[in-house]
């Protein structure tokens, strides 16, 4: 054929010449492992980011338990949004920086943290898993890092001091329609040592959990036909349910029904900035108000009292198409940065969107879905993993932004594209 040499070979190739390998040369390439008897810890090693861990926990959960955490209000738009705006973040690096050294300590409400993020509080943990709360306060208190208890913990206050003594601990507190249990609670955690008081304040009543309602979820879950089937997919998951102690609140009784229905009878739709003064004046530690979504209230917050504010959105699990956090972050630290500490909460998934929030102005970021994730894929154990895999992330972006030091992100780093 015309274009060709004699041997076959095209024109201007050099043919290859094969030979046997030597297993000298192949040994150094097998890297066989004996297989794990601990499939759990097997999973979670190979789980590479936050990602990773929350498939593990769509195989290990039922289908209403994972929605339950995955999921947000109405049409999940606010949520969407909250990941978008990270999606946009562009990170500008500083290059020939020396970053052997990497330092991710940081101060929270005045006292020494170990990284730029805290574990938030979440509602009915031992859903999730049955190690519930305080399996992620015993990974805060070993890493050094904040964790909060939420009033719709399945842990009681005191329980959860006993789980953590060393750890940094907050207690999240709902106003109620009963202001003697919110007095109570307040007296109790300060009892129980607890080192600061976060008021949530965008619930006024509960935002429609629409997943939570086509999967049918009640508090405590019941066994219908549909759940019945489930057990045979997620056998693990509902012999320890059924097994240890009985899943329900530990600050109330819930009388059925979804937690968002449960929200609207017990939380109080006529609190006000007086409120939060009020609970300035009985509590003698310090305070957060978490649910902030602009400058302006922001600003009566910290008039009332307030030590510190979350910009939040409850996750996208109250109002839907509500404020992105990271678009309102420099607002609110415009207005109150240098009377309030501000933190950022709301679709945290990676190191890169901490460092991006902290870059954007905020003292530290709280993470909650990434954590529980974790919970759901593996316990404690996964609560830790979520936690080495966000840590190493940090440090790792931190490096490529060409800085060492927590205190030296700034706008400088981080734009969000259009």
């Amino acid at each position: 054929m015309a274009g060709q040499r004699a041997d076959g070979s095209a024109p201007g190739r050099v043919p290859v010449e094969r030979r046997l390998p030597r297993w000298a040369e192949v040994r150094p390439l097998l890297q066989l492992r004996p297989p794990s008897l601990d499939r759990t810890a097997a999973r979670l090693a190979a789980a590479a980011s936050v990602a990773d861990v929350r498939m593990l926990a769509w195989r290990r959960t039922p289908r209403a338990v994972f929605d339950y955490t995955d999921g947000a209000a109405g049409t999940e738009a606010a949520l969407r949004r909250s990941r978008s705006a990270f999606a946009r973040v562009e990170l500008r690096p500083r290059v020939l920086r020396d970053v052997s050294e990497v330092d991710l300590t940081t101060t929270v409400l005045g006292a020494p943290a170990a990284a730029p993020f805290a574990f938030g509080p979440t509602g009915f943990t031992r859903m999730m898993h049955h190690e519930g709360e305080p399996a992620v306060a015993r990974v805060a208190e070993r890493e050094g890092l904040v964790y909060a208890l939420s009033t719709m913990g399945t842990t009681s206050v005191e329980a959860l001091a006993e789980a953590a003594p060393s750890g940094r601990r907050w207690f999240q507190l709902y106003l109620w329609r009963d202001r003697e249990a919110s007095a109570d609670f307040v007296r109790r955690a300060h009892a129980s040592g607890y080192e600061a008081l976060v008021l949530t304040v965008d619930t006024p009543v509960g935002g429609p959990r629409l997943r939570d309602v086509r999967n049918g979820l009640t508090i405590p879950p019941s066994l219908t036909l549909k759940t019945l089937a489930d057990m045979a997919i997620h056998p693990a998951w509902w012999a320890n349910l059924l097994t240890t102690q009985p899943l329900e609140f530990a600050s109330f009784r819930s009388s059925g029904g979804s937690v968002s229905d449960l929200a609207s009878r017990i939380f109080d739709p006529t609190a006000t900035v007086a409120d939060v003064a009020w609970l300035r004046g009985a509590w003698p530690g310090k305070l957060v108000v978490k649910g902030v979504q602009c400058a302006d209230d922001a600003r009566a917050v910290v008039d009332a009292g307030a030590d510190g504010v979350v910009v939040s959105n409850h996750g996208g699990r109250q109002l839907d198409r509500a404020p992105v956090p990271l678009e309102v972050l420099p607002e609110v630290v415009a207005a109150v940065g240098d009377r309030a500490e501000v933190y950022l909460d709301g679709g945290v998934l990676s190191g890169a969107d901490v460092v991006a929030g902290i870059a954007s102005g905020a003292n530290a970021v709280l993470v909650g879905r990434a954590y529980l994730y974790g919970l759901m894929a593996g316990g404690e154990r996964g609560v830790q993993r979520v936690h080495d895999i966000l840590r190493a992330e940090v440090r790792h972006t931190m490096q490529l932004l060409g800085v060492t030091r927590v205190a030296d992100l700034g706008p400088e780093h981080v734009r969000l594209r259009a």
